[in-house]
């Protein structure tokens, strides 16, 4: 475990980031259900969670400030046609939660054979995106060429 108080007195604004390594540090990852994250494009994501047994109506998908909520929930009314004798397919309850870099936009989800496709898609603003600015010459227009020469 890291102190980080520290970080807190001698610096501004960076508490969010000083919370996501709290965060971290006492994080135990979940097991259930299991899921992949692929990136699919320079700005496309995907995130893939094996949810068999569930249905759209038994999984709540939220963004809110940064964080993509996955809860699933089987309704009360299960359709069983006798006993169990061996349940391997869990269908418990459950909520994973992935903390989205900024920019980064759910485009949609899918849930196709046991398998939920979450489709993400980082959007930079314009005005965040490295742009050249020209250099012009002042004065008279005759603009110098300063060349590289080879101290002697």
């Amino acid at each position: 475990m890291f102190d980080l108080s520290p970080l807190y007195r001698s610096t501004v604004g960076f508490d969010r980031l000083a919370h996501l390594l709290d965060d971290v540090a006492s994080f135990e990852a979940p097991t259930y259900p299991p899921y992949n994250i692929e990136r699919i494009g320079e700005d496309d994501y995907r995130v893939t969670m094996a949810v068999a047994g569930f249905s759209n109506d038994d999984i709540n998908i939220e963004v809110k400030q940064n964080v993509l909520t996955v809860t699933g929930k089987k309704s009360d009314k299960q359709e069983t046609r006798g006993e169990f004798l061996h349940q391997g397919i869990a269908q418990r309850a459950f909520e994973r939660r992935f903390q989205l870099a900024d920019y980064v936009q759910v485009e949609g989800a899918e849930l196709n054979n046991g398998l939920l496709h979450i489709v993400l898609r980082r959007e930079v603003p314009e005005a965040m995106k490295p742009r050249t600015i020209a250099v012009k010459t002042a004065g008279n227009g005759n603009g110098k060429t300063i060349e590289n020469k080879k101290a002697a």
